[in-house]
């Protein structure tokens, strides 16, 4: 367990929760990168990070109140968005990072755990998130498996050119 303190969102979070995002997914893409060849990728991701960014401020625009925020002496250090699905009673993880000077620290397990918690209050049934298969994406893919998470369908993304 951290010391971090999760709490709501608030809109002057967000360019630091860009910050952090970028941050946190540039090993990601890095990889990605080295693995489809300059060409492929960027034509797939012209400008990743404004991407990245664009992702977070959409959604938290949109729904504030599905996004959460960790915060450690004051510094905004993390952050998880979320959805639920009333007909489904499923709940999922979406977009979510730790900056990546704060990793391994119990950061992601708080704020899983927080979340996990949102989703019982919400009578939520089941809860969901999704990650990649490569590389990078392995820290993300034990962090959910020590929140619990078991149960997955193995997918893959296959590219070529033309």
């Amino acid at each position: 367990m951290s010391d971090a303190a999760i709490r709501a969102f608030h809109p002057e979070d967000l360019p630091e929760l860009c910050e952090i995002a970028v941050r946190a997914w540039e090993p990601v893409f890095g990889d990605w990168r080295e693995l489809m060849g300059d060409a492929m990728f960027y034509a797939g991701w012209p400008d990743w990070r404004a991407d990245k960014a664009g992702q977070i401020v959409d959604f938290c625009e949109r729904t504030p109140e599905w996004c959460l925020v960790a915060e450690l002496e004051g510094r905004v250090v993390g952050f998880i968005t979320y959805t639920l699905s009333r007909e489904t009673a499923i709940a999922e993880i979406g977009n979510n990072a730790v900056d990546p000077e704060c990793q391994g620290c119990g950061i992601g397990t708080d704020m899983y755990r927080y979340v996990l918690d949102v989703f019982r209050q919400e009578e939520m049934k089941f809860a969901k998130v999704s990650t990649g298969l490569d590389p990078a994406h392995a820290p993300a893919r034990r962090a959910y498996e020590k929140a619990g998470f078991a149960q997955f369908i193995p997918m893959v993304s296959y590219y070529r050119e033309l």
